[in-house]
């Protein structure tokens, strides 16, 4: 793609601008996004051979998935606030080089302790990327165009399970011999994560901080940008300091949050315990296993971008995140109620990835309309670290009701009953609402 600049002729809506931006920006933050979600949940895909390899028990599986998102809340906040100091090039650069070898150093795990550890480095070190990169694409485009960028961005969680279940169902199975004195999962540990570390090393070149830095756009275009930014900050009703005990005080924030910790509860039930469900249901072959679990991430991707492209269509948000949120409850119920028979529960597993993971880059369109730059930084990171949360409390309660009842039924059923709830709290969300509560923050 060329840098040079292309002085725009009668873009009067704008169109042509965003256009260059995006093919600019998007497709490598989009491949960072799949191996940082795909280096997150591969762990799913280890525990087909792991826990035997090792003789760890369901809990300690649910247990180490789970921890990671323990180091992962205590750091979101302020590495969020070191990001919007340092600047996102150096801060996301960073992160990624070194959560890329904490992942990779997983292969050399042989004790439940080292597991913990090392999922909980990787949590601290993954902590800022996401509400950091929704910061960075906030600086860039008007609210009105979050919804379709933030579909595309998020594409890569339907993306990493797309390609991530099959290519991680042949690593195991190809390496299955010990190549290399290693286990299939450790070399899937091993080439799933350096590429992490190279795509951090290409954020320092490929990135710039601001739009004032984009050189590749004209100063007609940079101007456009920055004229549209401002404004859609003036419209945001949420203002405050972006200090952490101001953040902390903004009861919307900590609303917003709950919503996001309903959503997050479904997703990572999904990532974390598709694989071994599919596997319950009678599926033996990991190879098979990882096309079966592809095939909702396909549904789920597909599904994401009508679904973005229709709220920045009609300019609609609530209904576009409640709707998703329902159909990802209903599929759990659906899988859960039809356990003995693999088809239709493989049918509730889609619906329930597409409905869950739809709702993801729909939420996020809200705070981000809502909240002012001076809050944001702060704020973005504190409802990240809350949803994340549920990805400890998610994994590990269906770990810990798999060894009690033997089946995952009862947790299926009370994350569903959990969506549900979450999306109730959504659909009272308003900006009437969210403008009241800023002006008391």
């Amino acid at each position: 793609m060329s840098n040079s600049p292309v002085r725009e002729v009668g873009d009067a809506d704008g169109n042509h601008v965003y256009r260059r931006i995006t093919l600019r920006l998007i497709p490598f933050i989009f491949i960072c996004y799949l191996f940082n979600y795909l280096d997150r949940v591969n762990v799913g895909f280890a525990k087909l051979q792991m826990l035997d390899a090792l003789s760890f028990s369901e809990t300690v599986y649910g247990l180490g998935a789970g921890i990671f998102f323990i180091g992962y809340v205590l750091c979101g906040l302020p590495s969020n606030l070191a990001l919007n100091r340092f600047g996102p090039t150096r801060w996301i650069g960073l992160m990624m080089i070194t959560w890329g070898m904490f992942s990779t150093c997983l292969l050399f795990v042989t004790t439940p302790v080292e597991f913990y550890v090392l999922r909980f480095l990787t949590g601290m070190a993954e902590a800022g990327f996401f509400p950091g990169i929704v910061l960075y694409l906030s600086r860039w485009y008007p609210n009105q165009r979050r919804g379709r960028i933030m579909a595309l961005f998020m594409s890569a969680i339907p993306v990493s399970g797309l390609l991530g279940g099959p290519f991680s169902g042949w690593i195991l199975n190809h390496f299955a011999a010990g190549q290399g004195g290693m286990a299939g999962w450790q070399w899937m540990f091993l080439i799933q994560g350096l590429p992490t570390v190279a795509l951090g090393v290409l954020a320092f070149f490929l990135l710039c901080d601001k739009v004032e830095d984009a050189h590749w756009l004209t100063p007609e275009q940079r101007q456009r940008v920055k004229t549209d930014i401002t404004q859609d900050e003036l419209n945001r009703p949420v203002h405050g300091k972006s200090s952490v005990a101001s953040v902390l005080t903004m009861p919307f924030i900590w609303i917003l949050g709950f919503i996001y910790f309903c959503i997050q509860s479904g997703v990572y039930a999904i990532n974390f315990w598709l694989p071994s469900i599919i596997k319950s249901l009678g599926f033996s072959d990991a190879l098979v296993i990882g096309w079966i679990s592809a095939v909702p991430y396909l549904m789920a991707g597909v599904f994401m971008l009508l679904v973005g492209r229709s709220a920045d269509l009609r300019d609609e948000r609530r209904w576009h995140l409640v709707v998703p949120m329902l159909m990802g409850a209903t599929g759990l119920i659906i899988a859960a109620n039809f356990a003995s028979v693999p088809l239709v529960a493989i049918l509730g597993l889609t619906i329930a990835t597409m409905g869950a993971l739809t709702s993801l880059p729909m939420f996020w369109p809200l705070p981000t309309a809502l909240l002012s730059a001076s809050v944001a930084a702060g704020g973005l990171a504190l409802i990240n670290s809350i949803g994340q949360m549920a990805g400890f409390l998610s994994p590990y309660l269906v770990g810990w009701i798999k060894d009690q009842t033997g089946s995952t039924t009862m947790a299926l059923y009370s994350l569903a009953a959990l969506t549900i709830v979450g999306s109730l709290v959504a659909l009272r969300i308003s900006r009437q609402s969210a403008a009241k509560v800023g002006a008391t923050a």
